[in-house]
């Protein structure tokens, strides 16, 4: 069965009310993985996060943005607030330059940086081990489930990071002036804090640190691991999603 481009993607977690935060988990994660963090930001927003990876049949960028495209609608959601975690800024990019009108902000967490090909699927492919010992015992087991049964959407997922070109989309992001904001572990194992702080300048993002203290470092894996920091943090960027009345259809 193969994925049909106007079909919504599973939804397991639509928490709260009012503006909507749409949360794109993170390389092979399920959105059960974030729960913590959605119970958390349902106090202030709606939180909708999709399965991106454990779908049927080919896993085409395309298809994929297209599916998100139509889970909004199905959802009757206008306008959202768009957080992308790790290798999930890269779909966050480009929902965002496909369908600007529907783009209230953008937060991208340890995500893409500013490399054309190769972070993203090194990300996924090139440090397996590395991302298992950043995990947690469940979000490990998670992963590997996805593993054992979406093979090859995740292949071809690593894939499309091996082959994307991510630069023009930066652009486009300054060009429609979208508010962006781009938040970084301060101790990020995987992904390089300069290439996310030549990331955020292209887009004109805001560009955040986020540490506990010189004792207390944080990983790649902050978002889910450490979910009341992260809220916290999120909460300072002055998001409009934590003011402003929802906006649907």
């Amino acid at each position: 069965m193969s994925n049909s481009r106007d079909v919504p993607l599973p939804v397991p977690i639509d928490r709260g009310s009012g503006p909507v935060l749409v949360l794109l988990p993170g390389f092979g994660l399920p959105p059960a993985m974030y729960g913590d963090t959605a119970t958390l930001l349902a106090e202030r927003s709606r939180v909708v996060i999709p399965e991106l990876y454990r779908l049927q049949g080919a896993w085409r960028y395309d298809d994929v943005l297209d599916r998100l495209a139509a889970t909004l609608d199905e959802l009757h959601l206008d306008r959202v607030t768009l957080v992308g975690h790790s290798f999930a800024g890269g779909l966050e990019l480009g929902y965002a330059t496909r369908h600007p009108e529907r783009i209230d902000e953008l937060v991208f967490v340890d995500t893409l940086a500013v490399a054309s090909e190769g972070p993203l699927a090194e990300e996924a492919m090139r440090h397996p081990l590395r991302l298992l010992w950043l995990a947690t015992p469940r979000v490990a087991g998670a992963f590997v489930h996805t593993a054992a049964t979406h093979p090859r959407q995740l292949a071809e997922a690593a894939w499309f990071g091996f082959t994307s070109h991510r630069t023009g989309d930066m652009h486009r992001v300054a060009e429609l002036g979208l508010r962006a904001h781009v938040m970084w572990a301060n101790r990020d194992s995987l992904l390089s804090r300069a290439d996310g702080q030549n990331f955020a300048r292209q887009m004109h993002a805001t560009f955040t640190v986020v540490d506990r203290g010189p004792e207390e470092p944080i990983d790649h894996d902050w978002m889910y691991r450490h979910p009341r920091l992260f809220v916290d943090n999120l909460e300072k960027l002055g998001l409009d999603a934590f003011r402003a009345p929802q906006r649907s259809r």
